[in-house]
């Protein structure tokens, strides 16, 4: 499909990626939906933590959060605010060890969980909904694309739509992004985040986790070689990359699937802009406004346009 020329004009004082990414964080105040908790047991042991809204609609949005993210994000509480207001259910759902609570097993989550977004797709599903829109942000967003990749000829037909936004479809380029001196202030976010993390497993398997030099560990290459990749199944941090990716996926969407990356995004580099794939799938559509950073596309008023946008785009299912 055609890249689609898009409409987002950032606010005045906003137009930096560094501060787009930044302002929502620090400054946005969002109400937060009411909302039930369900505990998905899965098969292995574990268990999934899903944050329901009132079911009122035979409309559902499953909403998946970004890396050391969780249900209760300012950005997943808007978008969830945003549907609830045109029709939908919501259901946001929290990666294992994401919701407050450490997972039960030695594995956690990562970029490339598609299988537990299935399990809540499949509980969903048994739940009686006839029309159900997959919604990602960052991490979340890779989940939901190479979901949609992998299941391209066996998808349920409840599924309609499918929304991404600012994601890293090629993890490796990402990544190192990511590692660069300019990205200096995120990265210590998400390691003090993914370090405590791996402090708590360590307590809970204490002969499985060696944490000797873990203060030393600055960057996603190192913690995912040491951590992501072996607890994960995975040989090492690039074959994580590597096969966690969704971008070798896309090419096989078979639903409308909307992708929206901001030029200015301060965590994706050029191989996260899958202009010629979009060009070959009429199924999926590339937006690419000039501005947004990382999860911002801040709109003054009541809604931000990254929800606005999703709405409109998903609008004809509510009209089918």
């Amino acid at each position: 499909m055609p890249l689609i020329h898009s409409n987002y004009r950032a606010p005045f004082g906003l137009r930096g990626g560094h501060r787009s990414t930044i302002y929502p964080t620090l400054f946005r105040r969002v109400a937060t939906p009411p909302t039930t908790r369900e505990r998905l047991e899965l098969s292995d042991g574990d268990f999934l933590d899903l944050d329901w809204s009132p079911r009122r609609h035979e409309h559902l949005a499953i909403i998946g959060h970004g890396l050391e993210g969780e249900s209760s994000a300012k950005y997943i509480r808007g978008m969830s605010l945003a549907l609830q207001r045109r029709g939908w259910d919501t259901l946001a759902w929290n990666c294992r060890g994401c919701s407050g609570e450490p997972n039960r097993l030695l594995r956690s989550y990562h970029s490339g969980v598609s299988e537990d977004l299935g399990h809540v797709v499949d509980h969903t599903i048994a739940q009686g909904y006839q029309s159900i829109t997959l919604i990602g942000f960052s991490l979340g967003g890779n989940i939901v694309l190479k979901y949609l990749g992998e299941r391209a000829t066996r998808i349920y037909p409840e599924i309609k739509a499918a929304v991404a936004f600012s994601t890293p479809c090629d993890l490796t380029s990402s990544s190192l992004r990511l590692g660069e001196w300019s990205n200096k202030i995120y990265m210590a976010r998400f390691m003090n985040g993914l370090k405590e993390k791996i402090t708590q497993k360590k307590i809970q398997f204490p002969e499985q986790i060696d944490l000797r030099g873990l203060e030393k560990i600055s960057t996603f290459a190192e913690f995912d070689d040491r951590f992501t990749a072996p607890l994960n199944g995975f040989a090492h941090a690039r074959d994580y990359w590597t096969r966690a990716s969704s971008k070798p996926h896309l090419h096989a969407i078979t639903i409308p699937t909307l992708m929206i990356q901001a030029l200015n995004d301060p965590f994706l580099p050029e191989a996260c802009f899958p202009r010629e794939i979009a060009k070959k799938n009429h199924h999926l559509s590339l937006e690419t406004p000039d501005y947004g950073g990382h999860v911002g596309f801040v709109s003054y008023g009541q809604e931000y346009w990254s929800e606005t946008r999703c709405a409109e785009f998903l609008n004809p299912i509510l009209n089918q």
